[in-house]
């Protein structure tokens, strides 16, 4: 019997991650895409399966030798039957898309939240191994969340659960793509950031700024941000410090509502500007969080970096497959 493999694959932002895993976890094989932003679903699916058989093509694999694929997508997810309910990033409503990559690919297919299969990962392989339970927030262009209690994902009857971007946290008018107001993603996202950035550089208060990226906001990119803190634009280094505080609040209100053993920040944001970010997270919620909280919790950075969601969700897909069929898996 041939070898059989586990596929992860990450559709959140803006790139699209492959992976393949060996039955011992470990990674064998990676390659990554551009998105094409709101193609249609089928389009989009196509690009999937394209990717997988290029991955599988390029390390001299079969299509026959993959086990089970499972893929993380931004926004709510049916998990039990596979529906994306809404991507907002892709112009996704309602896809089908388990069913769609299973035709396509010829093996069981499991779809997740990117964020939760994020926090699964490192719930199974990284930063939180061993503990009891883990959420995460995942700023990017917007700010998505994920929990795991005891090996399961939390979720709800018919959708994945933890969309705690779109909590209410200040008296902010500004909004993040639904009528509610001051949300977490509105303030603290890496979409909101460039925004307020934009006009320290147009004012002139963002020199390092302005010459990396001029006032274009599409521009201002994760790794462009922590140049200009680095460099010395202490103006951008504010934003992002009030950015980290808001986080922490809401790190603050998820202790007091679920009590995590570990909470995971993750993400390209928090990672190109770790030390700010950990700071002001954990000051903000010591500061927070009733003082009978303190001790039973630990802020963490991610581990695994951009794999984390392909990760977890390759390793969530497998478990999923039932065992003793050599035929399907």
């Amino acid at each position: 019997m041939q070898n059989q493999y586990s596929c992860g694959f990450d559709l959140g932002g803006t790139k699209m991650l492959c992976i393949l895993l060996d039955d011992k976890q470990k990674i064998i094989a990676r390659k990554r895409k551009k998105t094409k932003g709101t193609e249609g679903a089928q389009a989009g699916v196509l690009r999937i399966a394209e990717l997988i058989r290029e991955t599988l093509t390029e390390n001299s694999l079969p299509l026959e030798s993959l086990k089970s694929l499972g893929i993380g997508c931004p926004g709510p997810v049916d998990m039990d039957n596979g529906i994306v309910n809404v991507a907002v990033n892709l112009g996704w409503k309602n896809v089908s898309l388990g069913s769609m990559l299973e035709d396509e690919l010829d093996c069981p297919v499991s779809v997740l939240n990117d964020v939760d299969a994020g926090v699964y990962g490192e719930y199974c392989v990284g930063a939180a191994i061993g503990a009891r339970s883990v959420a995460g927030i995942f700023p990017g262009t917007g700010i998505g969340g994920g929990f795991v209690y005891e090996g399961k994902i939390l979720r709800g009857k018919r959708s994945s659960a933890m969309e705690i971007g779109h909590t209410r946290i200040t008296s902010s008018n500004r909004n993040s793509g639904t009528e509610m107001t001051g949300t977490l993603e509105s303030e603290a996202s890496r979409l909101a950031i460039a925004a307020e950035c934009v006009k320290l550089a147009y004012r002139g208060e963002a020199p390092n700024l302005l010459r990396a990226a001029g006032t274009d906001v599409s521009q201002i990119r994760s790794k462009v941000l922590a140049a200009a803190v680095r460099d010395g634009d202490k103006s951008v280094e504010r934003v992002v410090r009030q950015a980290a505080q808001t986080v922490g609040y809401a790190v603050a209100n998820m202790v007091h509502m679920l009590c995590p053993e570990v909470i995971i920040l993750g993400g390209g944001l928090v990672e190109s500007i770790s030390e700010i970010y950990l700071d002001e997270v954990t000051q903000t919620v010591k500061r927070s969080v009733l003082h009978c909280y303190e001790g039973m919790f630990e802020i963490r950075m991610a581990k695994l970096g951009d794999d984390a969601g392909a990760m977890g969700a390759a390793i969530w897909a497998k478990q999923q497959v039932p065992t003793g069929n050599p035929t399907i898996g």
